[in-house]
């Protein structure tokens, strides 16, 4: 696997570029939009074991084939376990975590190369790389409220660093940005020039309005500042986060509150605990259903709204009850 042509195993490319130096490890599994599934975290994390003891490996890149980087985990494998009962998903999010950990600790220079769409935990698995290159087209997103979630893989600990409360949007509202914005904003270290393009587009939308629109600890109160601003672009981002699972949307906005003074290690431990209550929690199930399974885009939430969504319950998914 090292000083080979290159093996692939479970959906994971890994060979050496002569071209450039560097190991790859490519993502393969263009029918799930390269999707990380259980089998796909094992591979990975197995090549980058190997590789971090081997004398002959000097840097390390990780990307995906087409049609694009990574769309995240493979939820509705996360799903499948839980219905049809054969696995038990908070053990796949623990070593999904293992994984992005010896990324972020990794003893040897690690590049990322996003082009496509690079999101959940496409993103976890990457953004603890000291070089994330973006080729403008790049869709970036955390959409974890949209499936009963929230923005796990260690992402809180980037998003509550994002300034302007940009990670506070993306997070609630599973909102997208542009790789020029993932540049600006930290998620990445590098943008370059998509296909037939001579220049990368460097043009930032203007979102100094996110400052104080996404402010504070009470998540109806960002609600209702969206709702009631005058700007158009804020009011339909009020209108996205009123789609959202409202359970998920309080208790991201707590755990991306948090996840500003811990340590990237506190952030995962966070996680864990969090996991171990989403992930047999209904809306996970349904929410899946709704827009991988089904997708209708019509989930039944167990709350809906918000406002409808306690502080107990809030405390319950940190495990303080």
């Amino acid at each position: 696997m090292v000083n080979g042509d290159g093996v692939s195993e479970n959906n994971v490319h890994a060979y050496y570029d002569p071209a450039t130096g560097v190991h790859r490890i490519d993502l393969d599994r263009p029918a799930a939009l390269n999707a990380i599934n259980s089998a796909m975290i094992d591979a990975i994390t197995r090549v980058l074991e190997e590789w971090a003891e081997s004398d002959a490996v000097e840097r390390v890149g990780i990307s995906g084939g087409p049609p694009g980087f990574c769309s995240g985990a493979d939820v509705r494998e996360m799903r499948s376990m839980i219905v049809d009962g054969w696995g038990d998903p908070v053990d796949f999010l623990a070593r999904e975590d293992r994984m992005d950990y010896l990324v972020a600790t990794y003893p040897k220079p690690v590049e990322a190369y996003l082009w496509g769409y690079a999101m959940g935990g496409g993103l976890g698995l990457v953004a603890n790389a000291p070089s994330r290159i973006a080729q403008t087209g790049t869709r970036f997103a955390m959409p974890e409220t949209r499936i009963g979630l929230w923005p796990d893989v260690g992402m809180t600990f980037h998003l509550s660093r994002m300034p302007g409360e940009i990670g506070t949007y993306m997070a609630l509202t599973s909102g997208e940005i542009t790789a020029a914005q993932a540049v600006e904003y930290g998620l990445c270290t590098q943008l370059v020039a998509g296909e037939g393009e001579v220049e990368p587009s460097r043009d930032v939308p203007d979102w100094t309005w996110m400052a104080d629109a996404f402010a504070g600890d009470d998540v109806v109160e960002i609600v209702g500042r969206l709702e009631d601003h005058p700007l158009e672009e804020a009011r339909k981002a009020g209108a996205e986060l009123r789609k959202r699972a409202p359970l998920s949307v309080a208790v991201t906005l707590r755990a991306l509150r948090r996840a500003a003074g811990m340590t990237l290690e506190e952030v995962y431990a966070q996680d864990l605990k969090l996991g171990s209550f989403f992930c047999y929690h209904p809306d996970f199930v349904e929410g899946v259903r709704a827009q991988l399974v089904d997708k209708d885009r019509n989930p039944r939430w167990t709350h809906g709204r918000v406002e409808e969504v306690t502080e107990a319950e809030v405390r319950k998914a940190f495990g303080e009850e």
